[in-house]
């Protein structure tokens, strides 16, 4: 062989391993081995499940997994394990460890990642990186309300013939799924539920930085996520960071009747539009009315009528998540009648005023999310006037990170108004805190009860926790109630307890 054609053929071999060395890369992308480490998680489910369709071998771990997403991820055929173990990643063996933001330091799991060099990623660098992608991007965002807004959202463009991906934090009825990859990769549209949380351990930005946000919404802006935010002036840090990743070509639209939101839209390089309940916004919403649990309403925009709109949720909070999810959707080119025949078809996500059922003796029983004071006052009163003359019984669970500490002591004792009888359950992990800081459920009890209501502290005799409540409210029930248990966890299984309880009762 000449020096000249060694040469060609070297070259071209050359040209060859570089080929199929790409292309193993490809494959192997496509078809790596993920791991999800704290999979039990709404988003980290979803977003499990999500991938396991596009090709990828997921398996994952966690701990005290419960309906829906257990639910979810067995109907999906995702492999778990209960109970974190190094003897899980040697079984599983993966090519790269998903780690949920709930997961620290001394998990035996990520302590043998990190021993043995397996590669970590967090959950939104993974959907940036393998779900947005070049997909322009809508975000949600805001304290309270992100769940409904997002599935409306992607409900109206999936409606409208667009094919979003999407990814939610919780499991919206229209999709049955809660994350999906967009039908026009790379050219489609993608909307996330930003959630201001933190991203992983070795990631303390807020999630929704991570999102690249073409067009965004912030609902609104309160204090939430004692553990993570010292103060509102936090979180308003990180939302200025966020409003500052929208393109100068993008769009925000935000809450016209939330100070600290317009605050923070201020600084925004790109088109801002609010939405609200007054003409000073550019997306109003007048001439509401309720029928049921539908809701009509005008819409205007910048003082035209663009039309009547009905849709299946009730309450002022959720008239300002509809606002904003049609100004979002309009900005991807929907027109005005295209949305508004999706609103009529929208079916509200789980958990979010779900009406678990009516039982004998006309007793309602209704589950909602509502962790923090503001989402539990906005919540009974559209509960009250929905349901007028009938008598409404909270179980409310101080379960999240801000409402077992005494930083909302205060405002709980002041958001049960349209409740009559108010049962308080076991704060959760109160070893978190210091009693000094912990809620005092004791004070709350007694405030409620010179506001005239029955309260009842549950969890008060050991071992018999959550069936106490189901006792107390066997002596307490009369026709016609209205039961709502609100936690955003899962209450120690009471709302299946109430059922099994309410589905005897003759």
């Amino acid at each position: 062989m000449t020096v000249a054609l060694y040469a060609i053929f070297m070259y071209i071999n050359a040209i060859h391993c570089i080929v199929h060395k790409s292309n193993l890369k490809i494959i192997s992308l496509k078809m790596s081995s993920l791991y999800f480490l704290g999979i039990g998680g709404t988003a980290m489910a979803s977003v499990a499940v999500a991938l396991s369709h596009a090709g990828h071998a997921i398996t994952g771990s966690d701990t005290q997994l419960y309906p829906p997403m257990s639910n979810y991820l067995d109907s999906h055929n995702i492999r778990y394990f209960n109970g974190f173990s190094a003897e899980n990643l040697l079984h599983a063996s993966p090519d790269m460890i998903v780690v949920g933001n709930a997961i620290s330091r001394g998990n035996p799991e990520l302590e043998y990642a990190l021993n043995h060099h397996i590669e970590l990623i967090s959950m939104p660098e993974l959907v940036r990186q393998q779900l947005i992608g070049k997909n322009t991007s809508l975000v949600v965002t805001g304290t309270h309300g992100k769940t409904t807004t997002t599935s409306l959202l992607a409900w109206l463009l999936e409606d409208g013939g667009l094919k979003p991906g999407f990814l939610v934090g919780g499991i919206p009825e229209n999709f049955s799924i809660g994350c999906r990859a967009s039908g026009r990769s790379g050219e489609g549209f993608f909307v996330s539920e930003g959630d201001e949380y933190d991203t992983s351990f070795f990631d303390k930005r807020s999630k929704f930085l991570l999102y690249r946000p073409d067009i965004a919404i912030i609902n609104n802006i309160e204090f939430d996520h004692a553990d993570i935010f010292s103060c509102l002036d936090d979180i308003k840090r990180s939302f200025r960071l966020f409003v500052n990743l929208i393109p100068e070509n993008g769009a925000l639209f935000v809450n016209g009747d939330d100070p600290v939101a317009l605050e923070i839209a201020s600084r925004a390089f790109c088109k801002v539009e609010r939405f609200g309940l007054t003409t000073e916004s550019e997306w109003c919403a007048n001439n509401i009315s309720s029928e049921g649990n539908v809701s009509s309403f005008d819409i205007s925009y910048k003082g035209n009528l663009l039309g009547t709109v009905c849709v299946p949720l009730f309450g002022n909070h959720n008239i300002m998540n509809t606002l904003a999810a049609v100004a979002a959707a309009t900005s991807t080119g929907l027109s005005f009648d295209a949305i508004r025949r999706g609103i009529t078809l929208f079916r509200r996500p789980k958990r979010r005023m779900e009406i678990i059922g009516t039982f004998p003796g006309n007793i309602t029983l209704i589950e909602d999310f509502a962790h923090h004071p503001t989402a539990v006052r906005v919540t009974l009163d559209a509960i009250g006037k929905l349901y007028k003359g009938r008598r409404i019984i909270t179980c409310f669970e101080p379960r999240s990170n801000t409402t077992t500490r005494n930083i909302f002591q205060q405002e709980l004792s002041e958001c049960f108004g349209a409740a009559s009888i108010v049962v308080i359950g076991k704060v959760h992990r109160p070893d978190r805190y210091p009693p000094e800081e912990s809620l005092d459920t004791e004070l709350l009890k007694d405030s409620l009860q010179k506001q005239g209501k029955t309260v009842f502290l549950a969890g008060q005799n050991h071992g018999t926790y959550p069936y106490d409540i189901v006792a107390f409210l066997q002596g307490q029930l009369i026709y016609g109630d209205i039961v709502i248990v609100l936690s955003n966890g899962n209450f120690d299984n009471l709302k299946n307890l109430l059922t099994e309880n309410f589905e005897k009762k003759s």
